[in-house]
């Protein structure tokens, strides 16, 4: 996937495999992708991220190159408690009990859960154009899901979803990349056939509306039952949002994250839409070098 990185494939349980990359040297850093993509998202951040770190890219349980188990009851399987454990375990196979973290979309709901489980592990956290979930579900309303449509499509019983995707996968694809973007030359072709081909799988799209339905139930569980015993955010957060894009027109972005940290909260917009490490890179980069 990058010219100079390492792929590896780690086992983190119960038949589980998680697709890995690794380059660098220094101090840790682990990225995580959101949807509909896979690590081929950092493609014009990681390379030069490992000139300072030692960059690890993850593709998450149900997307890209990693095992896409059944939801299974509760959607357990698909829990953000779930599939951060995946990457602490991946991160404890290359050795590295403490890292950098920075997620991006549903990877951003997994680092958030990750930090929250697993404070110890992670010694800075980097946010990308996203509020906690709980949060964003709360202040639901017309302009909201009209422009998150899918969160409330893709949280419906299965296999509706699923089918109506699979119908024509590469249209979907291509039209929620579109639909969420605003920089025109984010996306080349070849990235454009990744991702859709990366989505093919009917397990995959299973895998990604398992996602979705779990943070419309057990994930709301686990972040009442943090906030109701006080847990807080313990490290430094970047918290970085696409400026022509609807997270933070809809939200106060630094003053949701404020309340849930007990420590630094910085960011601001970056001139792009909701890909920031695709439409704004250079600007994307900057930022999370000064940070971390």
């Amino acid at each position: 996937m990058f010219e100079g990185f390492t792929s590896h494939t780690v086992p983190v349980g119960n038949g589980i495999e998680i697709a890995a990359w690794t380059a660098g040297s220094g101090p840790p850093v682990l990225l995580l992708h959101g949807y509909p993509q896979t690590s081929l998202c950092w493609r014009k951040i990681a390379p030069r991220l490992a000139e300072h770190f030692t960059v690890v890219l993850a593709d998450l349980r149900g997307y890209g190159r990693s095992s896409k188990p059944p939801g299974g009851p509760g959607h357990a399987a698909y829990s953000k408690r779930a599939m951060a454990a995946d990457q602490v375990a991946v991160m404890r196979s290359f050795g590295f009990e403490r890292f950098r973290l920075v997620g991006h979309d549903r990877g951003g709901r997994v680092a958030h859960r990750l930090a929250l489980d697993h404070p110890a592990a992670v010694e800075r956290l980097a946010v990308l154009d996203i509020c906690p979930t709980a949060d964003m579900y709360a202040a639901t309303d017309k302009a909201f899901a009209t422009a998150y449509y899918h969160w409330f499509f893709l949280i419906q019983p299965a296999d509706f979803p699923e089918r109506m995707i699979v119908n024509d996968t590469n249209h979907f694809i291509r039209h929620t990349l579109a639909s969420w973007g605003r920089t025109d030359g984010a996306f080349d072709e070849a990235t454009l056939r990744h991702y859709v081909e990366a989505s093919f799988d009917p397990a995959a799209v299973h895998a990604a509306c398992e996602d979705y339905r779990a943070g419309a139930s057990i994930d709301l569980d686990h972040d009442a039952a943090s906030a109701a015993a006080g847990d807080r955010l313990t490290m430094p957060l970047l918290a970085l949002w696409g400026g022509r894009g609807i997270v933070g027109r809809t939200f106060d972005v630094l003053g949701i994250w404020r309340a849930r940290s007990a420590s630094t909260v910085t960011g601001h917009a970056v001139d792009c839409g909701h890909f920031l490490p695709e439409e704004a890179p250079e600007e994307t980069l900057k930022a999370l070098l000064e940070f971390l």
